[in-house]
C-alpha cells in the first residue's frame, strides 16, 4: 500500500489542477486612449486658418515635407504603442486633439504602424481660431459607430463682448464588440492670459460637457459614458469638481456620478501629462460614469488607468529633463508632443 500513496497523491493534485483550470475565467481587454498630437498640421497654407504659426509652416519650405513625414511617423509610433505591452494590440478607440483637418488623420492612420488595424475616423471641422479640431479614431473590427454629433461651445469675452472661438465637443455613440458606449472628445480653452482670467471659459466647457452627459443619462441612467481630452485644467479645478462633480475614489461614485481615475495620480503621486515653468500639470484625462465600475464583467468594465510616458517620449537632458520631448525641441531628428497620452483598460469576461 505504501507504494500507492505517492501516485494517488499526484493523481489527486492533477485532478484539482484540471478543475481549477476549467474554473479559471478568461478576460478580453481593450485600450481606450487620448492623445494631444500637438499641431498635427499639413504643409499647405490654408488661408482660412491661422496655420502659419504651426512649427511645420515656420520651417523653410524645402524642409516642410520631411518634417510632416517625420511627425506622422512619430505620432503613429506612439498611438501603436499605447497599451500594447498588456493588450498586444493598438488602442481599440483613441481620441485626438490639435489636428488641422481630416486629411492629416487619413495620413496618420495610413502610416505602416497603424495601417493593418484599419482605423475609422470621426471628425468635424470646428470654429477654433487656430484651425485645430478634435477627432476619434477606432478599429473598425472592434467598434461600430451608431451616432455622431458636434456640440458647439458658445462663450464670449467679458471685456470685449466678442465671441471666443474654440473647439467643439465631439460625441460618438457606438458598440464596442456589442457593448453600447458613449465617448465625448474634448479640447477645452487654453490658459492663455492666465489661469484665473481664462477660467470662465473652461467652466463653460464643463457645463456643456455635463449637459451632454446628463442628456445621455436621461435616456439611460446606466449609460456608459467616457469624457476624454485635454481639459487645460487639473483634476482638482472647479471645472472638474464643481461642474462635472468628479470623484477621486470609486466608492464615492453614485449612479449618474463621474469617476476621475487620474485625480489621485495627480494629488497623491504628483504625476502629470504636460510640463510648464518647472511644474507638472495633469490636463489630459479620461473620465467615465459609474456603470463602468460595476463588478459584473459580462460587459466591459474599467480595469486600470495610466499615463503613457515611456522613456523615448521624454527629454533626456537640460532644463526640461523628464518632460515630454517635443518635435520643436528635437527638430527633424525626432520628438513627439508636449503632452503624454492617457489611457484606460476595459475588460470583459469571455
Amino acid at each position: 500500500m505504501k507504494k500507492l500513496k505517492h501516485p494517488l497523491l499526484v493523481l489527486f493534485i492533477l485532478v484539482l489542477m484540471s478543475a481549477n483550470a476549467q474554473e479559471k475565467k478568461k478576460y478580453k481587454i481593450h485600450t481606450v486612449a487620448f492623445y494631444n498630437l500637438e499641431n498635427l498640421f499639413d504643409t499647405i497654407n490654408d488661408t482660412t486658418k491661422y496655420d502659419e504659426a504651426s512649427p511645420i509652416m515656420e520651417l523653410n519650405e524645402s524642409l516642410r515635407a520631411e518634417a510632416y513625414v517625420k511627425k506622422l511617423h512619430n505620432m503613429a509610433k506612439v498611438v501603436a504603442d499605447i497599451g500594447h505591452d498588456d493588450t498586444k494590440n493598438t488602442p481599440a478607440i483613441i481620441g485626438v486633439s490639435e489636428v488641422e483637418n481630416r486629411q492629416v488623420l487619413v495620413d496618420l492612420v495610413n502610416e505602416p504602424e497603424l495601417l493593418k488595424k484599419d482605423y475609422g475616423i470621426i471628425h468635424f471641422d470646428s470654429p477654433d481660431k487656430r484651425g485645430i479640431d478634435v477627432a476619434l479614431l477606432y478599429q473598425k473590427a472592434l467598434f461600430k459607430p451608431i451616432d455622431t454629433s458636434s456640440h458647439e461651445l458658445l462663450i464670449y469675452d467679458d471685456s470685449t463682448r466678442e465671441r471666443v472661438y474654440t473647439r467643439d465637443q465631439l460625441l460618438v455613440s457606438g458598440e464596442l464588440e456589442g457593448d453600447l458606449i458613449h465617448i465625448i472628445v474634448n479640447h477645452w480653452p487654453s490658459r492663455s492670459g492666465g489661469e484665473a482670467r481664462s477660467r470662465f471659459k473652461r467652466v463653460a466647457a464643463g457645463k456643456l460637457n455635463k449637459r451632454i452627459i446628463d442628456s445621455l443619462q436621461s435616456i439611460d441612467p446606466y449609460a456608459k459614458v467616457f469624457s476624454m481630452g485635454d481639459f487645460n485644467d487639473n483634476p482638482t479645478n472647479n471645472s472638474m469638481k464643481k461642474e462635472l462633480k468628479t470623484e477621486a475614489d470609486k466608492e464615492d461614485v453614485k449612479l449618474k456620478g463621474i469617476y476621475n481615475p487620474f485625480e489621485n495620480q495627480y494629488k497623491k503621486m504628483g504625476l502629470g501629462t504636460t510640463g510648464y515653468r518647472d511644474a507638472w500639470s495633469l490636463f489630459d484625462m479620461i473620465l467615465f460614469t459609474q456603470p463602468l465600475l460595476e463588478k459584473d464583467y459580462s460587459s466591459f468594465r474599467f480595469y486600470k488607468a495610466g499615463i503613457f510616458n515611456k522613456s523615448y517620449l521624454t527629454n533626456k537632458e537640460g532644463r526640461y529633463k523628464g518632460y515630454p520631448l517635443r518635435m520643436i525641441d528635437a527638430g527633424l531628428s525626432g520628438g513627439y508632443s508636449d503632452h503624454f497620452p492617457v489611457y484606460v483598460y476595459l475588460v470583459r469576461e469571455e
